[in-house]
């Protein structure tokens, strides 16, 4: 019997890869991708690399983008900081459509693979206020998705999977966990070194540490320093 296939969305971190193992563990022939879309390091492509090797995916695709060319965040301009106190409000670390960007392509492929399901690791508890996280903005995508293909419009509906939506980062790192993940291969950090050492300081790695020390498990990151 052919297993259903499903693209998951996977940048490298700790929720994508959280994402692949429970859409894998669903029964899903995963099919895995990444962009390069000029962001500040290339060590999540690197670690997303891992992570599809790691947990068999079946294929992994590395799509290469150029949201520089608009810049406008922190992750593809290099005169924004990337902040490393929290801020209120939308902060400058978000990448203005990107997930829609990101989804779109997914789209595209699963029509070609005939996949009906995409996977990303959205959140709308331990994250960073990103309007583009939200179960509002994916249950629109999931609709225009439907409208906009060959597979909605002759009837083989199509799902924008978040299973990560309404779990705290500590759930995560546990389900993860049970699943056999290997966070040691991912990464979070905004700011990332070449080999993958983590800051410690931005939004990302504050919400990844807490997750371990609020899940009760040894947090495997590499901090700079």
């Amino acid at each position: 019997m052919t297993a259903k296939k499903a693209v998951v969305l996977l940048s490298g971190g700790l929720d994508s890869a959280t994402v692949l193992a429970m859409a894998r563990a669903d029964g899903y022939e995963c099919y895995a991708l990444g962009f390069d879309y000029g962001q500040r390091h290339s060590a999540e492509l690197m670690a997303a690399q891992r992570v599809a090797a790691d947990l068999e995916a079946r294929e992994h695709k590395v799509v290469k983008l150029d949201l520089r060319a608009i810049g406008g965040s922190a992750l593809t301009d290099d005169d924004i900081e990337v902040p490393e106190e929290e801020t209120s409000g939308i902060p400058v670390t978000y990448v203005p459509a990107r997930n829609t960007v990101f989804l779109s392509i997914a789209l595209g492929w699963a029509e070609v693979l005939g996949a009906q399901d995409i996977f990303v690791g959205v959140n709308a508890v331990d994250y960073s206020g990103y309007p583009d996280c939200r179960p509002e903005y994916i249950s629109a995508f999931e609709k225009m998705a439907n409208l906009a293909t060959r597979a909605g419009v002759e009837g083989h509906k199509l799902s924008i999977r978040t299973p990560l939506m309404h779990m705290s980062k500590a759930e995560i790192v546990r389900r993860g966990t049970e699943l056999g993940v290997d966070y040691s291969l991912t990464v979070s950090c905004y700011q990332a070194q070449p080999n993958g050492a983590a800051c410690g300081r931005c939004d990302s790695c504050r919400l990844r540490a807490a997750g371990f020390i609020e899940a009760g498990l040894a947090d495997p990151t590499v901090y700079v320093g």
